[in-house]
């Protein structure tokens, strides 16, 4: 079982750790950016996400002040999941926007280690940091058919809206001193 703090936190079950995301995560942030848009199987290209404003807004310039996330290696130090937060501005949402203040979460675990609890470790681990940094609020977007979402559900995430074939998810934190 995995605790729920992002710093150095081991992860038995599959045999790596939690660490914080760095500047020097940027690139696998992006790769798992293209994982979080292929949860399905390939769709689509790292290339033509990054063309689309719209998207390549949720790595651009990581990290920016206000960012925060986490990354999940593996027993050998590979980084195999991430999650990271995001603001974004009225003017320039995300898919997941609720409120300029509130962080836009983004998920990504490679395929081969899905299924391993992961992905539940790094959204608790992600959360635990968003409340002890003051945040109150985190939201995110989730596919129609995205398993995720049941994850979400199950750590108090609720549906808030609508946008085509996705939910707007929102999770109200008590914000830990």
């Amino acid at each position: 079982m995995h605790t729920s703090t992002a710093t150095g936190t081991e992860l038995p079950d599959a045999g790596g750790r939690l660490r914080p995301a760095t500047a020097e995560d940027a690139d696998f942030l992006t790769a798992m950016l293209l994982e979080a848009f292929n949860w399905d199987g390939p769709r689509t290209t790292l290339e033509e996400l990054l063309r689309i404003p719209s998207i390549a807004h949720y790595i651009t310039g990581w990290p920016l002040p206000g960012d925060f996330g986490v990354v999940a290696e593996d027993g050998t130090g590979r980084p195999v999941g991430a999650v990271w937060a995001r603001r974004f501005p009225a003017t320039d949402p995300g898919y997941g926007h609720v409120d300029p203040t509130v962080p836009e979460l983004t998920l990504g675990v490679l395929p081969d280690h899905r299924g391993r609890g992961i992905g539940s470790a790094l959204l608790d681990a992600v959360v635990d940091l968003a409340a002890r940094s003051g945040v109150d609020r985190l939201s995110l977007s989730v596919e129609d058919g995205n398993h995720a979402a049941r994850l979400y559900a199950s750590r108090g995430f609720v549906t808030v809206g609508r946008e085509g074939q996705s939910d707007t998810m929102l999770l109200r934190l008590t914000a830990a001193g």
